[in-house]
């Protein structure tokens, strides 16, 4: 079976680090999505998705990431039941984020202490050298996160099910 999502959109308020179990980093977000067509009135739609992000990306979406920062997402849906104060079953579905990527680069996006700066001035005057600058500090900052995880296959026609 195959879950598994990939979005792009902004996200819609400045991610905020909550802790499980007192020590394991979380962030849940949402993630403005424009629909492909446009509605009767001629406007694009958009769609507001629930995210969440552990451990070091959580780190790093915090560290470096502010209100309305354009990002790449991939990963799986995920439906969470639970039954509220009233004893009635509610669900949440959400996208469990394995890899979440920065799509623009430090220079359009300044977070300050203060207040989020979003400059959109250079959009027309692509900078080369700032993609690539881009590129490897989005690689340093995948290694950090170390996602990868061994998978045994121990059967005999190396299926794992």
């Amino acid at each position: 079976m195959i879950n598994k999502v990939i979005l792009v959109g902004r996200i819609t308020k400045d991610p905020e680090l909550r802790f499980v179990n007192g020590d394991i980093p979380l962030v849940r977000f949402s993630l403005a999505v424009d629909r492909n067509f446009s509605n009767s009135s001629g406007e694009k739609e958009t769609d507001f998705i629930r995210c969440v992000v552990w451990r070091k990306q959580a780190e790093n979406l915090v560290k470096y990431i502010s209100k309305g920062a354009l990002l790449g997402i991939e990963g799986s849906i995920r439906i969470n039941s639970f039954e509220n104060e009233h004893n009635q079953k509610q669900s949440i579905t959400e996208i469990t984020c394995s890899l979440v990527r920065f799509l623009e680069s430090k220079k359009n996006i300044i977070k300050d202490d203060n207040r989020d700066f979003h400059n959109n001035d250079n959009k027309k005057n692509y900078d080369f050298q700032s993609q690539n600058k881009e590129q490897i500090q989005n690689r340093d900052i995948e290694k950090e996160m170390d996602l990868e995880e061994d998978i045994s296959i121990e059967e005999e026609d190396g299926m794992p099910f």
